[in-house]
């Protein structure tokens, strides 16, 4: 119990407690254990994938089916090596999370291309591969990562814990039996049974007694990406292993259940606070899910009508910023590669066409982020594949958002006619993943970061501990917010924005809040009214601080994070430039004094950051006040050129 208590422990820092849980249970109040027993396809007759040579051939382009046979005939010389527990510890010991990451992760994805290869061709070349694939996959004592049993960095195996990397085994190991299965029976009928054995003890089992135990799994408590994501390799593994029907029906519907604790987590505009590229595990896991459930019924089981499930999805493309960035506050990364064919399908099922035409551009720009088997939501991935012939056409017309706002995160954007992109937001700071970043903004110009949320660096062991808030990237101190005598925000929901309105219209788009709540009461705030504003006709962006403090302050700044070039020489104006592109803020000079300085990028959790914006170094700008009074109004003024 030790090791479940301090996985929970890891996951209260990843996992959004405080917000409001909305009881929708949208998938088991249509739906009872008896209408799925009713409609559940049985398990010898679902074939959601081909099986054969022929009928791959017929679902995918010539150069993908030589593709999945060459990437096979590359993991012939893979190595399958077990797991130490020097390894295992190095977690605990040093914080690292990658070597053992590197083992774990190689070898799934060496199995999976061996069976899809062999899948494809059918001449038995692969079968060694996969037997040893399977048997070392098998014999590990834990099919997670250390840092997801953190404590002791060694697994309990009367216990097993059931986290994200456990769930996606399952799922490789159930394709595995669907594609191979037979094939594995010729060279000893054991390796099936040792399949199915090693999935209901460590997932089905854990799963039907003991599930509630997870905090992913909380009624009460809002759950992030671990819950859909965990619950669409749970359901793969449902359906293509489990051979009694009415234990089938139960999971199937138990999973159900689960789901809908994520989505009984999100707000009615479908927000995702853990940001975009955390979306594509969140959302996009819930439409693994959908798509499971329907492809598995008949249909049957639907509800992509549901107006959460359109508003879930649209988060994605309306956070889109341009290419391959998107707005990025708390751990979300900055630039991401869009999956276009699952957002092709997805628009599909909820009959979105922005969401399809996304859907058809992305995959036009990225096409390796769609067709890549290797990796993570490997369900999708082979969805995915089967669905290239239908982008074949690349005729769309895709127009990024204008405007947007989810007022269940109290985020913002909006972008002007000549190519300022603004996002701001307030929120609170016990977010799922999150930053201490409430009153935050970024500005992209052209599509180009200018001012900019520096973003996650590397996880460690560090990143989800108590520890958490000494890492600068978590700090508010290092994101687009004011420092009030010293003080920076703080974590907790209790930190939080106040009187949070947005305005748009033809004119303008304007969010206010008051974000002294997100700072502790030493800092002596009465009032922070901050109000971000962008005006329409010229892409202009003002940011106000209107506040009362109790006494004078002691020193007061405001920050700047940039990732461009910046020229503070001229008082009264800083000058971001990147190429062509150019902004100019221009601030009081009789108030502020301007300098620079370079976050620090030494140590395992800074490491991305040399390469992360291009390797473009993160930029601070501090604005410091010459003279700060207790009472006072601070105004910004940012425009292109």
């Amino acid at each position: 119990m030790k090791q479940i208590a301090s996985a929970l422990l890891f996951l209260s820092l990843s996992i959004s407690l405080f917000s409001q849980v909305t009881q929708r249970n949208i998938l088991a109040n249509k739906y009872n254990l008896l209408a799925v027993q009713q409609s559940l396809v049985p398990k010898n007759q679902w074939k959601p994938y081909p099986l054969t040579p022929e009928e791959w051939r017929k679902k995918l382009p010539d150069s993908t089916f030589n593709k999945l046979i060459k990437t096979g005939e590359t993991a012939l010389k893979y190595k399958f090596e077990p797991i130490s527990a020097t390894t295992s510890l190095d977690f605990v010991r040093s914080g690292d999370r990658q070597q053992h990451s590197n083992i774990s992760f190689g070898k799934r994805n060496a199995l999976m291309n061996l069976v899809l290869a062999e899948s494809a061709e059918n001449q038995g070349r692969f079968t060694e591969a996969i037997m040893n694939g399977v048997w070392s996959i098998c014999e590990e004592s834990y099919w997670g990562v250390p840092a997801h049993i953190s404590g002791t960095g060694l697994p309990d195996v009367e216990n097993p814990v059931v986290d994200l990397f456990a769930a996606e085994t399952a799922a490789v190991l159930a394709l595995t039996d669907y594609f191979v299965g037979e094939k594995l029976d010729k060279i000893n009928r054991l390796l099936r049974s040792r399949i199915y054995y090693e999935t209901k003890q460590r997932i089905f089992t854990p799963m039907a007694k003991n599930g509630d135990k997870y905090g992913w799994m909380s009624q009460t408590r809002p759950v992030n990406n671990w819950n859909p994501w965990i619950m669409s390799n749970w359901i793969m593994a449902i359906l293509l292993l489990e051979k009694d029907e009415k234990q089938r029906a139960e999971m199937l519907h138990h999973s159900m259940r689960g789901l809908d604790r994520y989505l009984n987590s999100l707000g009615d505009d479908g927000g995702c606070d853990e940001g975009p590229s955390y979306w594509f595990a969140a959302g996009a896991s819930v439409y693994d899910c959908l798509e499971l459930y329907t492809g598995a019924t008949n249909n049957k089981v639907n509800i992509y009508s549901e107006p959460l499930i359109q508003k879930m999805a649209s988060y994605v493309y309306k956070t889109h910023i341009a290419d391959n960035y998107f707005v990025n506050f708390a751990d979300a990364d900055p630039k991401l590669t869009p999956d276009g064919l699952m957002l092709y399908r997805f628009g599909k099922a909820i009959n979105d066409p922005t969401m399809i035409q996304f859907g058809q551009w992305a995959f036009s720009k990225f096409p390796a982020a769609s067709t890549a088997v290797s990796g993570h939501h490997r369900p999708r991935k082979l969805y995915n594949i089967l669905t290239i012939v239908q982008l074949a056409n690349n005729n769309f017309n895709y127009t990024p958002s204008s405007d947007a706002w989810f007022s269940d995160i109290q985020v913002m954007t909006s972008r002007s006619a000549n190519g300022v992109y603004l996002a701001t937001h307030g929120g609170h700071n016990a977010e799922s993943h999150n930053h201490n970043d409430v009153g935050d903004f970024i500005i992209y110009l052209d599509g180009k970061p200018m001012i900019v949320d520096a973003g996650r660096g590397n996880y460690t062991a560090r990143t989800f501990s108590s520890k958490r808030y000494e890492l600068w990237f978590t700090q508010s101190e290092y994101h687009n917010l004011p420092i009030i005598n010293g003080f920076g925000q703080k974590a907790g929901l209790e930190y939080t924005a106040k009187n949070v309105n947005r305005v748009s219209n033809a004119k303008e788009s304007v969010l206010t809040m008051d974000i002294a709540p997100a700072y502790p009461a030493e800092a002596g705030i009465q009032t922070w009214n901050r109000m971000v504003k962008q005006k329409k006709s010229n892409g202009d962006v003002e940011i106000i601080d209107e506040y009362l403090l109790k006494q004078k302050p002691n020193n007061l700044q405001q920050v700047f994070m940039t990732i461009c070039n910046v020229d503070v020489s001229e008082a009264g104006k800083i000058v971001f430039s990147d190429q062509s592109q150019v902004l100019t803020l221009q601030y009081d000079a009789k108030k502020w004094t301007a300098s620079t300085d370079l976050p620090s990028t030494e140590g395992m959790e800074y490491s991305s950051f040399k390469t992360k914006w291009d390797s473009k170094p993160v930029r601070r700008v501090l604005l410091t006040h010459k003279a700060p009074e207790a009472k006072g109004k601070l105004e910004y003024n940012i425009k292109r050129g």
